[in-house]
């Protein structure tokens, strides 16, 4: 395969694995605000600002707080095992869920040791800081193994016979897919990003 087409795939799945994330992670927000009788303000999702959830009324903070990532870490995996029933390979899949898995636990393990955004909003409503490290190590453990199960395919080798030509396709796709998104549907938000 062509250097140049690795360096696509890296990039576009990059791109791909980042916003897709943050807009997963957001849509657990959201569902979690829905479901507890909360409104929903707006969604930040916008390529160059990190996403966010804009609240109205918010009657149970720590469930949508936590919504966020666990449905951010567990849908993706849970898309990946579905999938995985019906096909032998889903690399982007796999990439996507060990990506959320992993950003979602260090975000909130992380998060828990600054005490800011979603960890301090948990702690605040009483989630001890301990239950947020235990659920990063058990986010980022498997995210890890499904990253190193990819094995050769994950590297930037130009001898990488495993990486195929349409998924390279469907990662800048996809990319670009997402990018429009945030830029259309959901705008620039004020005084935020370039």
């Amino acid at each position: 395969m062509k250097r140049y087409t690795l360096i696509l795939f890296a990039i576009s799945s990059a791109i791909t694995c980042w916003l897709g994330m943050m807009l997963v992670h957001e849509c657990g927000h959201v569902l979690g605000a829905w479901a507890t009788g909360g409104t929903v303000e707006r969604v930040v999702f916008y390529p160059t600002v990190f996403s966010r959830t804009d609240l109205g009324e918010n009657p149970h903070p720590l469930v949508v707080a936590w919504a966020g990532p666990v449905f951010g870490a567990v849908v993706p995996l849970a898309a990946w095992g579905l999938a995985r029933l019906f096909a032998r390979r889903v690399v982007l899949l796999q990439m996507f869920a060990g990506w959320c898995l992993i950003a979602n636990g260090l975000y909130i393990g992380a998060a828990s040791f600054l005490n800011i955004a979603d960890a301090k909003e948990m702690m605040r409503h009483g989630s001890p800081g301990w239950v947020l490290w235990v659920f990063g190590v058990a986010a980022m453990v498997p995210g890890f193994w499904l990253w190193h199960k990819l094995g050769p395919r994950f590297g930037m080798r130009a001898d990488n016979a495993d990486l195929r030509r349409g998924e390279v396709w469907v990662a800048a796709g996809l990319a670009i897919g997402l990018v429009v998104a945030g830029l259309v549907v959901f705008g620039r938000p004020p005084g935020e990003g370039w």
